[in-house]
């Protein structure tokens, strides 16, 4: 198997419409690629895939290895790039060593999974039977994970191609939940004399909610909030607030019209917020962008005090690391993003996301219980959705063993044993199949989740080699 061949399928598959829930394309894909091969392929009721390539004479009693990865991508764009990810190729240059994406994601995350599997069956090396599992919907709630039947695999040893770390072994990962909250409000006319602004902050890196989370970078939806919070008393009503995007990705970007007392004084003091924030966030985020604007007003705006509880509440959410693992030095244990608010002009219900993470489940569910408290005291109808657990490290991995023995053989260096604060499907994985024997590793991937996503290509060769290695050596 090699990485040019890897990277070539990769390439298809970014020609493939794969957002979250409308894997139909991919599925069809997939499935058509097993048929032109005659290799055994099943999917499920739900899409999952599975593609089989029997084993290599001789290999009849070498144990069945089950490589993973998942069909959907995260789908996000800049403001203002015209794209459809239901219809449109991916957009990518390849430029100093690195596949990019510049205004949209990249769906390396897990499309460099997929065409890691589909180079392997395609490869005539002689190996055990291997079993290539490709789940939906990872991105937004893990539903094919969650929908897998007893049986759909055989193999009792899997290993997960959803890192994005070259170097690093993943055994054990963060479970995590979404809190969706809801507020009804009523709409009427605007304060008298009220003027009409549109203020909007942009630019921020965003990135993965739980692999970037201890970054500090700058949460476009929290900075909002911060400023809003203090021009309440300049009578403000909101009329639109929309900022960020997936409950998995920090968000980048937040717009907000609103009516203000004294349009000057929310302009000016709009510019003084801008240089402060712009100072706190010049290392994590240096292309940071503040605009405020007077505009026409659209509609009628959220009343008075529906405007402050809800302003209040976004800005006491909490959002970012809660807890660090009091076991593995560095390791983010908790923590919570504050993924998204929707407030349509033309619409009575304003919703938010969050997401929230953690090594610890009771921890997880104390820190989504705290973000609940806090929009229920505000009058929001809360939901606590899509939970998945986490995944406890097996440090005596037959797996682990092999893989670590194969990179020092290949690089002659010790990679690193990690457990890794995103989610991965290995939890649901074991609570569905006990004592399947795992690991996830993969090439390294920068910035998922947002704009300009990237694969490091020199990383692609060694993820591509290592996984060839384990393979090839299975017994």
């Amino acid at each position: 198997m090699r990485s040019e061949q890897v990277l070539d399928i990769f390439k298809e598959i970014t020609r493939i419409p794969r957002e979250s829930g409308h894997e139909e394309p991919i599925t069809r894909w997939l499935c058509q690629w097993a048929e032109d091969r005659n290799l055994p392929c099943k999917k499920d009721s739900i899409g999952n895939v599975l593609i089989t390539r029997p084993a290599a004479p001789g290999k009849e009693g070498v144990r069945t290895i089950v490589l993973q990865a998942h069909q959907d991508m995260v789908c996000e764009k800049n403001a203002g790039f015209k794209h459809d990810f239901r219809k449109d190729p991916i957009p990518y240059v390849i430029e100093d060593g690195w596949m990019v994406a510049k205004d949209t994601t990249l769906g390396a995350d897990d499309g460099i999974g997929i065409a890691a599997c589909l180079a392997l069956l395609e490869d005539d090396a002689p190996t055990g039977k291997i079993e290539c599992l490709f789940t939906i919907s990872e991105e937004t709630g893990m539903d094919g994970a969650e929908a897998l039947e007893s049986g759909f695999f055989d193999g009792k040893t899997l290993i997960n191609l959803d890192s994005e770390d070259e170097g690093q072994l993943f055994i054990g990962c963060a479970g995590g939940l979404n809190t969706n909250i809801r507020f009804q409000v009523r709409r009427g006319a605007p304060e008298s004399r009220s003027k009409t602004m549109r203020c909007t902050i942009s630019g921020g890196i965003g990135g993965h909610s739980g692999d970037d989370i201890n970054k500090e970078r700058a949460n476009a939806v929290q900075l909002m909030a911060r400023f809003l919070y203090d021009q309440i008393g300049n009578s403000l009503q909101v009329y639109s607030l929309d900022g960020g995007g997936k409950p998995n990705a920090i968000a980048r970007e937040c717009t907000a019209v609103v009516g203000v007392a004294d349009a000057a004084a929310f302009k000016s003091e709009f510019e003084s917020f801008a240089a402060d924030v712009k100072e706190e966030f010049h290392s994590t985020d240096p292309g940071l962008c503040f605009q405020a604007e007077p505009v026409r007003a659209k509609g009628n705006p959220i009343s008075l005090n529906a405007s402050k509880r809800i302003i209040t509440a976004l800005f006491t959410s909490p959002h970012g690391v809660q807890a660090m693992s009091q076991d593995i030095p560095g390791l983010v244990q908790t923590s919570t993003n504050l993924a998204s608010v929707k407030a349509k002009v033309d619409s009575n219900i304003v919703e938010i996301v969050t997401s929230q993470r953690s090594s610890a489940k009771s921890e997880r569910r104390a820190i989504a219980a705290k973000v609940r408290a806090n929009f229920e005291a505000a009058g929001a109808r809360v939901r606590h959705m899509y939970e998945y657990p986490g995944w406890n490290p097996n440090v005596n991995s037959d797996v682990l063993a092999r893989t670590v023995e194969a990179y020092r053989t290949l690089f002659g260096t010790e990679p690193e044993v990690k457990a890794i604060h995103a989610g991965l499907e290995c939890g649901l994985f074991l609570e569905k199949f006990p004592g399947l024997d795992m690991i996830s590793f993969g090439p390294t991937l920068r910035g998922v989740h947002a704009p300009g996503e990237r694969l490091e290509l020199a990383s692609l060769d060694k993820f591509v080699a290592l996984l060839d290695e384990v393979v090839r050596k299975f017994e």
